[in-house]
Parts: structure tokens; sequence; C-alpha cells
């Protein structure tokens, strides 16, 4: 008989393996150490199934078949891939099991090391892994931490076997026996059987003396006395031994107290002690030590394969875990003399276990997450970062800390900590609306029947900010399906835009879909009152049947929905912000009205939700890589963060540009992002950007990928995301939310707030209510006026720009003047946003650029107000800004309201700059008068003198 067969066979000590693995099962390699040397068990924790997952391929078939059949969360892969592997270990364990009547035989599974901490969700883990394993010879791992000992009292009492891992100190080891004993009284006491309930102590050996022995090296290294010396290098080696003797006693002074002894007679099988860590670190030490010197009855030691091999070749069984027992008692003792403190030493150990389990678990999953990105392929968009050294480290560093601080776990898991620690928790309902909304398919689908058999021509968006911005880039990259209406976008309440939408639709055959989150929005319910008006007067009563709201329950929007009997209502989610609306109702039912599947949809984002998940890893986490970019560069001065997208995914820009802007410009930080402005030669920039190009691959522009890669060459930072098609837009949406989620955490900042944009607010509601009071605007007194412009600014803003009061010209050479390397130029244009006056500014706003290597905005209000507004307001106080206003062709009246279209414009316009002024910001405001094309063109024309 060898040694191994001969430890249960002559001392009653079990051997477990401490490894599994697929092929090993699968060869009957572990059926093999069963019958040859007797095994009776299998452990197994998070570093093995590391190395068992992330440095062979043999799950890779295994996950292939997977994901050929979909696509699956991270978790999901490995729990699939680690159950199968229990379960099949356990099968070959099961003639034991039954042999022993449940005594050996078991399969051990580890919670996840990431709840050691919290009692609650380790129960709640450990009863779903014992239900899907479905093994009875399953035992389920929990750590011996303060958290995991209530757990472990609770699953005994359930009837659940549990290995308690972790285990240093005797005193703990007594706690967790009596917890188990308890927890089996609880279960007797309710009737309960008893009797095939198992448990181990998992008591670690080998890393006990590796941290005693180096804390006996520093007290020799500071002894004098040689006799001191030589003490305590006795003690090397043998610490680990001596304590799990001792450990042994209390586990037989505690199975023969009187309370075991009652629940002995219903059956119950004591909870045996397991030696684990028994291989031996120190080289100097023989390889079986921590087997031979503890073999006894009613034990396990559970051993790695190498020290199974060793101690079958040449280990020596007898009895030993009861030898000389006064000298182990010696050992700590002096060791305690030595200013050594045991129970200081296992509670270092129980931290250093939790996080070396940690760390195991993030390789893993690290390891199957990068083998699900590269199985999806082209159906998951790619991300690369091209940055120098010192931006690349601060990347990492900013990866790394998420990782050893659990972050994305906890952002998934809503702590308000990851960021500021206000109410950031309240608003985190994006991330499991697309699991939701999938939910909903069937819904959206019949919406989308009902507006294919109206036969609508046009759709109407009637809202702001991410009402608006969303649904326009669906608009603009899906584009119309046959037999749905084209979707149009009103996010100006400019009477010529206005004027304009009316103009471009048939309204018998339109739907309007007005869309407000809190329902009190100025905007969009001047938007229903007008169009609604104007309906009712073309198809009278019938009017509301053209109509559908988006909008959060118990809203002001919801009761005029139904006062005015809207065809439908759908509702938001009251825990996600308008910028992260997207992939809600905001974004969806407008993706439906148009004919896109939303089914479809909501697959293609869910593949980056995925990929974003709290068990995928920072370093494997798009959303996070990006964000811990951003971030990082933004720390470092460069937070103009500049979107180029191939042009049929251009629209992009302007919603990146809302969610970046508005979530992280505040409290003097933030990153300003920069649309629309065409990616030029090194020479036109500044060291203040970060590239951020979405390319489309197979319809790429060839300029923007050689413009990038000069940037590359100069030393500009440049994130590449790849797309293999503009259906996989959706998955962005997602990416970047989680981006700027962690990039304001990065910054210290709450990215869910929009302070400064509710202060314009406050004021334009302020200057229209009171113009409605008295029939018009209060009047203004220009810096500077004459027949085609008139210059305006507060009085700090003034001073600063005396030759304001001699002209155009001489105003904006001072105002452009006062741009620094860092800042940049915005141009706020409330006029009606068409091609025309775009393409004006436009190029106004590139001389500046390319004279001045400065960034540059170009926006068109109120449009950006819901959008940029926030951060040109709150963030960091590097902008310049020109407000562009001029008079309406006409005015438009609103229903019910005494005042129209053009007074509100002008309200939002001053309380924009209002708000500009009063936090101190660079501004100056060009009123145009008459003719509106020859205005902005004298406009463009100074500003390009100005820096010419």
């Amino acid at each position: 008989m060898n040694a191994l067969k001969a430890l249960h066979a002559e001392q009653d000590q079990a051997v477990w393996l401490d490894f599994v693995a697929r092929g090993f099962v699968a060869k009957g390699e572990l059926k093999a150490l069963v019958e040859r040397d007797g095994l009776r068990g299998v452990t197994s924790n998070p570093s093995i199934f590391e190395k068992a997952i992330g440095h062979s391929d043999e799950y890779d078939a295994s996950l292939k078949a997977v994901m050929e059949a979909g696509d699956s969360r991270v978790i999901d892969l490995y729990e699939d891939m680690a159950v199968a592997d229990i379960q099949n270990a356990a099968d070959v364990l099961r003639p034991v099991y039954e042999a022993s009547d449940g005594a050996d035989g078991y399969v051990s599974l580890e919670v996840s090391p990431y709840l050691a901490l919290d009692t609650e969700a380790t129960l709640a883990e450990a009863r779903r892994l014992h239900e899907m394993v479905s093994r009875d010879n399953l035992m389920v791992k929990v750590p011996a931490t303060p958290e995991g000992i209530p757990a472990i009292r609770q699953l005994t009492a359930e009837g659940i076997s549990i290995n308690v891992t972790l285990l240093f100190s005797q005193g703990e080891y007594e706690k967790v026996a009596r917890a188990f004993v308890e927890g089996l009284e609880e279960r007797a006491k309710a009737g309960h059987d008893v009797s095939r309930i198992a448990s181990v102590a998992s008591f670690f050996i080998s890393r006990i003396d590796s941290l005693v022995d180096k804390l006996i090296d520093e007290k020799i290294a500071q002894a004098n006395d040689p006799a001191v010396k030589l003490s305590l290098e006795s003690l090397k080696g043998t610490v680990a031994i001596a304590n799990a003797k001792l450990a042994y006693q209390r586990y037989k002074a505690i199975f023969a107290e009187p309370k075991w002894q009652a629940l002995a007679e219903k059956g119950a099988k004591a909870q045996r002690l397991l030696w684990a860590s028994t291989g031996t670190k120190n080289k100097a030490y023989s390889d079986v030590l921590y087997v031979e010197e503890l073999i006894g009855p009613n034990t396990v030691n559970t051993m790695p394969p190498a020290t199974m091999d060793a101690f079958r070749d040449h280990g020596q069984v007898r009895a030993t875990i009861e030898e000389d027992l006064d000298g182990a008692r010696a050992v700590m003792s002096t060791l305690a003399k030595a200013g050594i403190d045991i129970e200081a030493v296992a509670k270092q150990l129980v931290d250093e276990g939790v996080q070396l389990f940690i760390d195991a678990a993030d390789k893993l999953l690290g390891a199957v997450a990068g083998k699900r990105a590269a199985l999806l392929g082209h159906r998951l968009n790619g991300q690369s970062f091209a940055t120098a050294e010192d931006l690349e480290k601060a990347s990492a560093e900013v990866v790394e800390s998420w990782r050893a601080s659990g972050a994305i776990r906890r952002l998934w898991a809503h702590d308000k900590t990851v960021w500021s620690g206000a109410d950031e928790d309240r608003w985190l309902g994006w991330l499991r609306i697309v699991e939701d909304e999938r939910e909903k398919a069937e819904q959206y689908a019949e919406f989308a029947a009902w507006v294919k058999g109206r036969g609508f021509r046009d759709a109407v968006v009637l809202g702001m900010g991410g009402s608006s911005l969303g649904p326009e880039v669906l608009s603009l990259t899906y584009g119309s399906r046959e037999g749905f209406p084209k979707l149009r976008i009103l996010d100006s309440t400019h009477p010529d835009e206005v004027r304009a939408v009316e103009a471009a639709v048939d309204l018998p055959n339109t739907l309007f879909i007005v869309a407000s989150k809190s329902g009190s929005t100025l905007e969009p319910n001047v938007f229903r009152d007008y169009f609604l008006g104007r309906m009712k007067a073309v198809v009278g009563e019938g009017a509301g049947s053209h109509f559908v709201a988006i909008t959060d329950p118990g809203s002001a929007m919801e009761q005029a929905a139904k006062d005015d009997r809207f065809e439908k209502i759908f509702y938001g989610v009251p825990q996600i912000g308008g910028r992260y609306s997207v992939l809600s109702a905001f974004g969806l039912v407008p993706a439906a009205a148009i004919g896109i599947d939303v089914a479809e949809f909501l697959d293609t984002a869910r593949t980056m939700v995925r990929s974003c998940g709290p068990a995928v890893p920072p370093s494997e986490n798009p959303g996070v890589r990006l964000g811990a970019l951003l971030g990082a560069a933004a720390l470092q001065g460069r937070d103009k963060v500049t979107l180029v997208a191939s042009p049929a995914i251009a629209s992009f820009g302007g919603w990146a540009e809302q969610l970046i802007a508005e979530s992280t410009g505040k409290q003097g930080k933030g990153l300003i992002p920069i649309d629309g402005e065409p990616v030029d030669v090194p020479a036109a920039y500044g060291h203040d950007r970060v590239f951020v190009y979405l390319r489309l691959d197979g319809h790429a522009v060839t300029q923007q990928d050689e413009a990038l890669r000069s940037l590359e060459r100069e030393g500009h930072p440049i994130v590449r995301i790849g797309l293999d098609k503009v259906e996989q837009v959706p998955q962005e949406f997602f990416r970047f939310e989680m981006a700027t989620a962690v990039a304001g955490a990065v910054l210290g900042i709450n990215p869910f707030d929009q302070p400064d944009v509710e202060a314009s607010k406050v004021e334009t509601k302020k200057l229209f209510a009171a113009a409605e009071e008295s029939g018009a605007l209060p009047a203004e007194t220009p810096l500077y006026e004459d027949d085609g412009i008139a210059l305006y600014a507060d009085l700090q803003n003034a001073e600063a720009l005396g030759p304001a009061a001699d002209g155009l010209d001489p105003a904006l050479h001072a105002h452009l003047g006062r741009l620094k390397a860092g800042d940049y130029l915005a141009l706020l244009a409330y006029l009606p946003r068409n091609d025309a006056n775009h393409a004006v500014l436009q190029e106004a706003r590139l001389a500046v650029r390319d004279a001045r290597h400065v960034a540059t905005c170009l926006e068109f209000g109120p449009r950006f107000l819901h959008s940029t507004g926030q951060a040109y307001k709150g963030g960091p106080d590097t902008g310049v800004f020109l407000q562009i206003t001029a008079e309406p062709t006409a005015d438009l009246a609103i229903p019910g309201r005494k005042l129209g279209f053009a007074t509100v414009v002008a309200a939002q316009a001053r309380g924009d700059f209002s708000v500009l002024a009063e936090r101190g910001r660079r501004a100056l405001r060009v009123h145009l008068k008459g003719d509106l094309d020859a205005g902005l063109k004298r406009v463009a024309a100074a500003l390009k003198a100005a820096v010419g």
C-alpha cells in the first residue's frame, strides 16, 4: 500500500487534492488517483481555476460553442465552466461519498472572494452555487472572515455542507467550529436531518511559517545576544505545525462537549480540521513536512499535485498530530515572548488571503473576458490607445487603482463613494436599462407596427438635450426604413427653426414625440403647445392621436398627455438622468418609430454592457479603460476631448459632447468635448488634446486615418474605436456612458448632476415670466451699436474689453486676445441651425484654431444649454465665449402664452449670458440687426481678422 493510501487506511486521515482542471477529469486522471491513492476529495479556489482556464486552451472549445450560440456575461461564462468541472469531479468522487456515508467524496467550490466581507451576499452566493452545482457531494467554500462566520452558521442550518477557508488562528477556528455546531443545533431543532451535513475547517499551514519566519528574521537582525538569536532561529519552520497541533486539541475539546454529543446521537458528523496550504514554500524544509507532522484521526490533508507525488514517493506514515504537545505550547509561548503576536499574524494572513484570491479572480475573469472578446471578433467594437509614456503610466495607475479597490464592482453595486458620496447612487438606472428594456421589446415592436399602420410620413421629436440628441444620432445613422416615417428633431425655440420644421412636414401625416423627463422643461412644453394647437387646427379633435409622450411617471407631462388624449405614453426611469437615457424609452421610442428593430438594437448594446460588466476587471473593461485615460489626461492638462468620426457616424459626436460636458464640467474641473472640428495637421493643435476616433471600418476616410497617424507620431494621445457597421453604434452609447462615469470618479466630481444647467433654466424662467408680466424683456444698453450690430457685456467683461466701445473689429481683437495656451473658444450662436449659418461660423472657427492653436467649439442655442452649457459655466475657467444673437425673421405665437418663441429664445440667450458672467467667464455678446447672412459674415470676417 502506498503512503497516500495508508494515510486513511492506517491513520483515518483523508487525502484531498488541491487541484481541478477539465482535462485532468476528462482524461481519467482524477479517477486514477481515487483508485490508486485512495483520494477522498477535491478542493478548488480562484487561483486553481485561473491557472486552468487562463493558462491553457482546454476550455476554448466550450467557450467557442457558447459564443457561437450568442453571447454571455463574463461571470456566466466562467461559472458555467467551473460548475461543469465541479460537477464532473463530484461525479467521479460520488462512489467515495456513498461508501463513506457522506463523510468524504466532496468537491469544494468557493464563493466569490469579492464577497468575503459581506454576510448577506455570501449567503446568497452560497445558496446559488449549491443549487447550480446540484450535487450532494458539493462543499461550498466560505472564508473565515468576521462576516463569513455568521454565514457559515446559517448555511449549515440550511443543510449546505461548508468548507471553511482561510483559517490561521486557533481562536478563529474555535469560533468557526462553534458556528457549525450552532447551525446544526438550529437544524435539529427545526426537525431536519443532520446526518448528511459535512464540514471541514481549512487550517492553513505553510503561509504561517512563511510570514512568521520573515518576522523572526527581523527580530534576529535586531537582537544582540547570541543566545536570543539562537532561540529565535530555532523557532523557524516550527510555528505553523505547533499552531495546528494546538488547534487540533481545541477540536477534540469542542467535539467532546455534551451539546455535540447530543447532535452526534442524531447522526451528526464532526467538522473535521483540514490542513491546507501544505505545499512547502521554503526549499530548506522537507517537501512533505506539512503532511508528515500533521497526521491524525478524523482530519483531512488537501495537497497540491506536487506534494502528493512527493508523499507517495517518500512520505512516512505515523500518528504525529499529538506528538510533543508540550513542545508545541513552548514554541507558541516563545514566539509570544519574542513579541510576535500570532493573532495579528493570522489577521494579516486572512486579509492577504482574501486579496490573493481577489487578485486571482481578477486574472481569471480577465482571461475569460479576453477570450470572449476574441471570440466575438468584429461583433464587439474594438478599442486601442496610442499615448506617450507618462499618460500611459498615469492611466495604468488609475486602472490598477480601480482593480485594487474593486471600484467597478462597487459602481455596479450603486456605491456612491466611487464618486463624491453625494447622491450618485440615485442615478445609476442606466447600468441595467438594457436588460430591463429588452424585456419590453415586444411592446416597442407593437408600437412600430402601429406607426407603420398609420402611414405617418414624418415623425418629429420635440425635446432637448438627452431627449433629442440620442434620437438625432439614430435618425442620421440609421436613416428611414421602408414604410416608416422620416425622423426629425426640434430642439430649438428659435421661431425660424420651429417654422422650418412645420414647413417640412405634412401635419395630417406626422407623428409628434414629445420627450421630457421632468415634464417641466420649458422647451418641450412650448413645442407641445404649439404643434398640438396646429394639429387641432388641421385635423380637429383627433389631434391627440398624432402625439405620443415620453416622460417620467407622475410628471406634469404625463398628466398633460392624458388630458390631451395622446395616443400613447411611454415612461422613463426616474433613476436615469437625461444624458444617460438613450438606451431607455427616450431613445427606443424614436428608434421604433423609424423601424429600427429594438430587440436587435438592445442586443447589440448588450454586447458592450457585458464587456463593461462588474465581473470584467478594469484592464479588460473597455469603458473603464477609456474613462481612466480621459480622466488621467485631464489631470495632466489634456482636457479637450476631440471627437473624430467617420462621416456616416459623425452625428454621434453631438450626443457624446453632451454626455461628457454635462457630466464632468463642474467645480472648476472637467473635460471639454470638441465636436465638429475637422481633424488637421499637428501644427494646428496645442498640447491640451486627446483625440477619440470612431472609425467605421470599410467606410473610413483616408484623410482622417492619415491625420490621426500624423498626430500620433507627434505624441498626441489617440483613442481608436472601430465599428464594423453603423448598427453597432448602440455599443458606443454604453461604452461612453461608462467611460464618462469613470472619468468623473477620477476627477472627483459627481457626474450625474448639472448645477449650472439648472442655474440657466432658473434665470431664463425668471426673465420670461417678467417679460410676460411687462410685455417685453427689459431694455439693454450696448457697449457699441451701429446699423448692423450691437455689442453687450456685463460690467466685468466690459472693463476688460475697453476697445469694444470702438466697434466690432477692435472688440473681437481684444476678446480673442484673451485666449491663452490651453484655452478654448466657444461660438454660441442663438441662430437657426442650418447649413448656411454653420458654414460661415465653421470657417471662422477653424481660422482661430489654426492661428492660435486653441480648441474651438461651435454651438447653436438654445440646444447647447442642455449639453455643453454645463461645462462652459461650471468647468475649467479656460473658455472664451462669443455669444451671437439676432432678430428672427418673424415671431411665432405660442398658444396659451402672451409672448411667442422670439421672446423665449431671447430670454434663453440672456439667461445663458447672465450665468456665464456670474461665473466670471470671459464673454461677449454680438447681436445682429437686419440681414442675418450679412451680419454673420461680418462677424466671421472680424474673427478671422482678429487672429490674422
